[in-house]
């Protein structure tokens, strides 16, 4: 089994990363071996419409053909059991990175018949994790659960599955009193950071664990 996390956040060891670390600790206590990714350490763009994965017979058909940083992660995910993205939620989407992320990964396996039939060749396990900074009672809001569904019905139109954790009220700084953000009460923050954030963490350990035992069941078929 291999499980590879894309982690969508510019910071490598807040929220979003730590969640995703806590997700590949329970795949990797299921029996998988695993890798995680960093988007903002890669050099790439988002899906520049050259269409040579739609190309009937062509060298590409199926697969990005962009050769820059972001090629062989798609070539690992492809041939991964289980995928795990993670991204905070920036201006009521994921990050710039993630989407340009997400163009690129669904794009090629998803084809323009009249059903969008997905030719995805492997079998994968998806879970996508989202931080956000707002309050869980004010995701109808910001509309928020457009976005979450939107993108967890991409996900799993072309992988056949996608669960989805959410993660809200989260801690920004470790330091408010560095920062205006007078709209959040920072003593309350720091206190969710403590008391709630570790059962996000369980949540993230065991989500990624299922993920792996179901890649595992599925590949005993």
């Amino acid at each position: 089994m291999k499980a590879i996390a894309i982690n969508g956040s510019p910071r490598k060891n807040w929220n979003t990363a730590t969640l995703l670390q806590h997700a590949l600790d329970g795949a990797r206590e299921a029996g998988a071996q695993t890798e995680i990714v960093h988007l903002y350490d890669l050099s790439f763009t988002g899906c520049v419409s050259c269409f040579a994965c739609k190309k009937i017979d062509g060298k590409h058909y199926g697969h990005c053909a962009v050769k820059d940083d972001l090629a062989p992660v798609l070539q690992a995910v492809a041939e991964a059991d289980v995928l795990l993205m993670g991204t905070p939620v920036y201006f009521g989407s994921e990050t710039g990175e993630m989407r340009s992320c997400l163009e690129r990964l669904l794009f090629p396996y998803l084809t323009y018949t009249p059903d969008y039939e997905c030719i995805f060749p492997g079998r994968l396990q998806a879970g996508m994790i989202y931080t956000m900074n707002i309050t869980e009672d004010m995701i109808p809001e910001f509309q928020y659960e457009q976005l979450l569904s939107r993108v967890r019905g991409y996900v799993a139109r072309v992988f056949g599955n996608c669960e989805l954790q959410i993660c809200t009220d989260t801690l920004q700084f470790s330091d408010y009193a560095k920062y205006l953000s007078t709209r959040w009460d920072a003593v309350a923050k720091a206190a969710r950071r403590e008391e709630v954030f570790p059962q996000d963490c369980a949540k993230a350990r065991a989500l990624g664990a299922a993920l792996t035992e179901r890649a595992a069941a599925t590949a005993d078929r």
